[in-house]
């Protein structure tokens, strides 16, 4: 009787071990076929997205003030005359990078949004 249990026993202990090592490569594919296909990303490469969208919905919102700007003719030549690296510097005198409840305007959107007006005078 003493050799069947352990046989038994032994044949549990097979199993367990098999489920667990059959349970771990599931995981494995599941996080590479998540990753590599699923559309899945880490925490950081979550945030670096959400900063990119924000900054593109800023830029936008800065092309569009100003664009709506009363002396927009004027600044629009001001803007083409100016060396592209001042461009930015235009944008946050101008007010139209500052975003409500702002004190001043983020360098990141004057720059994106100096590329935004270009691309949009250009078209």
């Amino acid at each position: 009787m003493q050799g069947k249990m352990k046989n038994t026993v032994e044949k549990i202990k097979d199993k367990v071990i098999a489920g667990s090592w059959w349970f771990i490569s599931g995981a494995v594919i599941a996080m590479i076929v998540g990753f590599a296909w699923g559309g899945w990303v880490t925490s950081a490469t979550s945030e670096e997205m959400n900063n990119e969208a924000v900054l593109a919905s800023h830029a936008a919102i800065c092309v569009a003030q100003f664009i709506k700007d009363p002396i927009y003719q004027e600044k629009v030549k001001e803007f083409k005359e100016m060396d592209g690296w001042k461009r930015p510097d235009l944008i946050k005198k101008g007010g139209w990078g500052k975003m409500p409840g702002q004190e001043e305007a983020s360098y990141s959107v004057c720059r994106l949004c100096a590329t935004g007006i270009e691309d949009w005078i250009q078209n």
